[in-house]
């Protein structure tokens, strides 16, 4: 038997460091060659690292949230041969620590994911089991509240996920299980009301850790402002209802974000101020042609930005078609390094969430992004008669080191006007 070491790569892009966001595997695993071993993180994305060879897991060589340097130990394997370990190197790779098994499992951004051999799993031996009474069992925040409204002692569910992570589909075998056996939970109504002390700490690493530092980072560089205005989308509305009956089967759904996405194209033909990178540090503003739109994405990991490139040259449905592409990449933790970066001006909407108003941050370096909140139908006053209206608010962001308050209210008013008059969206 021998010891194969695995160093942290070199991803490229002149990266000399990286952050450990999770382990796959611990200390006695065995793992087989494609395996994902860890997820890292690089100022773009998440990035995998899979096993080149079989063997069992001896030492892990970081824990989650240490930022480690390139070409150091990153995770040793015994394997049959001679492995890549000289004899004189062995007390090293013994020194190399063990992260705790019961890391935070954070889902991944994958940048370009290798094939991968599905791991063995754990026997199962039924969906109950004892841990001690301090002993916290990973679930996510989710399945926590699923469990206290069911009235369920998470302690005493078998975990069937990664690392024995409790599921929700865990749930359901508990309760089929007490069921069989004449059990039930005691009542939600006492769950819900009993006294609670627990609490709960939660590192912040990985893709938390970089949107966190990227949102700190564009409020003290940037100089925020934001401009409010309603839009009346009754007739973009009656527009999208009818490409829809009428293309909907041959061409998919149109959502309103392509629509949002065109007057976008077309309102920053006057403005291209807005259709800009700043780089502050150069004090150099990059105007572009090119329209490439972020269009932010809620995950499980966090928010994320994938880009819809060249939307000057897209049609509605080409643009909605990419749009969710991209949002199902996101959201899967499937989208590229290159899907998450380049964008000139960012989208943001919450849909039915979206309420009355919001002041989004800025994705820099970007000098502008477009909020949009939720449609609603309110009586408005036209030509003096009172009838019924779809509104929607647009709540936007301007960095105003390069942007004029003039200039963004003027870009959001050509917006409206776009989009109350739909057909001037494809006017030339």
């Amino acid at each position: 038997m021998g010891t194969h070491v695995i160093k942290m790569p070199d991803i490229g892009e002149g990266i000399a460091e990286v952050e450990l966001s999770v382990w796959h595997v611990k200390v006695g695993d065995m793992v087989v060659e494609d395996q994902v071993l860890a997820d890292v993180m690089t100022d773009k994305a998440m990035v995998d690292i899979p096993s080149p060879v079989n063997g069992k897991v001896i030492a892990l060589g970081g824990v989650p949230g240490e930022v480690m340097a390139v070409g150091s130990i990153l995770i040793s394997i015994e394997v049959e041969g001679a492995g890549n370990v000289k004899e004189s190197a062995q007390p090293a790779v013994a020194a190399v620590k063990e992260a705790p098994v019961t890391a935070p499992k954070v889902e991944a951004v994958v940048e370009s994911k290798p094939a991968v051999a599905p791991r063995p799993a754990a026997a199962c031996q039924g969906p109950m089991v004892a841990r001690e009474a301090d002993e916290r069992p990973l679930a996510s925040p989710a399945v926590r509240k699923h469990a206290l409204d069911l009235g369920i002692q998470l302690r005493l569910v078998r975990g069937t996920g990664p690392a024995g992570r409790v599921l929700h589909e865990d749930l359901d075998a508990y309760l089929a299980q007490g069921q069989a056996q004449g059990q039930q939970p005691q009542s939600t109504a006492a769950a819900a009301y009993a006294q609670r002390s627990d609490e709960e700490q939660i590192p912040v690493i990985g893709m938390r850790r970089k949107i966190a530092q990227r949102m700190q980072e564009a409020t003290q560089r940037a100089a925020h402002f934001s401009y409010v205005e309603e839009i009346d989308v009754t007739a973009v509305e009656e527009l999208r209802a009818h490409l829809n009956e009428k293309h909907g089967a041959t061409r998919g759904k149109l959502t309103l974000l392509p629509f949002l996405v065109r007057a976008l194209v077309v309102a920053l033909r006057d403005f291209p101020q807005i259709n800009a990178r700043y780089d502050d540090e150069a004090q150099v503003i990059t105007r572009l042609g090119a329209v490439h739109v972020g269009v932010a994405t809620q995950s499980n990991i966090g928010l994320m930005v994938p880009v819809v490139r060249h939307a000057e040259a897209r049609s509605l449905w080409d643009s909605a078609a990419e749009i969710s592409r991209l949002a199902t990449a996101a959201r899967n933790g499937k989208a590229s390094r290159d899907e998450l970066s380049g964008s000139s001006i960012t989208l943001t909407s919450l849909g039915a969430l979206g309420g009355i108003v919001s002041t989004p941050v800025l994705n820099l370096p970007e000098v502008a992004i477009v909020g949009v909140n939720k449609i609603v139908e309110r009586p408005m006053v036209i030509k003096g008669q009172i009838v019924i209206r779809k509104m929607m608010n647009l709540s936007s962001s301007f960095d105003h080191r390069v942007v004029d308050g003039m200039d963004a209210a003027q870009f959001i008013q050509a917006i409206r006007g776009l989009l109350e008059q739909p057909a001037t969206l494809f006017v030339d």
